[in-house]
């Protein structure tokens, strides 16, 4: 496929959406509306108890309070571990000692260029004194990860991150079954 000419439509403080005028691989031309976005992480943190540190926060967007994964978006040049570690330090106020990558994967390839870098994080330290950026409101949920299954299965936890990332960890640590 090939792109043969973009136009910015809207450039916001963490977006930019395009219109690409796109041919693709059988020669069929159209125009395909495209959301950039600079990436994010998202992470599995395990407390000393085993627990997995999920968070409870609203969720403007989805005009809901969404239990996930910590998350945040890249910033320009960071290395996906660095914004990952960072991260970390402001949603659950706790440091890494151990940081796995555990893959990635698209958000929404449909519309959105967002890749999402997963990591596993271990050995966490909590930092005192940290104080939430000001448009965050977030409840640390330290999680049992038997129990991960059913807050999936019965819609408590319902976005895409943490669905991919927590069913890739468990898959990961034998916690998810095969056929």
């Amino acid at each position: 496929m090939e792109r043969l000419s973009r136009r910015a439509v809207y450039e916001g403080r963490i977006v930019t959406v395009y219109e690409d005028h796109m041919r693709l691989d059988g020669g069929r031309e159209q125009i395909w509306t495209t959301i950039q976005h600079p990436g994010a992480v998202v992470m599995v943190p395990i407390d000393p108890d085993g627990n997995i540190l999920l968070v409870r926060q609203p969720r403007p967007s989805a005009r809901d309070i969404l239990l996930e994964l910590p998350a945040g978006t890249r910033e320009e040049g960071e290395e996906p571990v660095v914004t990952a570690r960072r991260e970390l330090q402001e949603e659950i106020a706790h440091d890494p000692g151990a940081m796995t990558p555990l893959g990635g994967f698209y958000s929404a390839p449909g519309f959105c260029d967002e890749f999402l870098h997963l990591f596993l994080a271990t050995d966490l330290s909590p930092i005192e004194g940290v104080e939430p950026d000001a448009d965050e409101e977030i409840t640390v949920v330290p999680t049992p990860p038997a129990v991960i299954p059913d807050l999936i299965r019965n819609g408590e936890i319902r976005d895409a991150k943490s669905i991919a990332g927590l069913l890739r960890y468990l898959y990961m640590e034998g916690g998810l079954r095969s056929s």
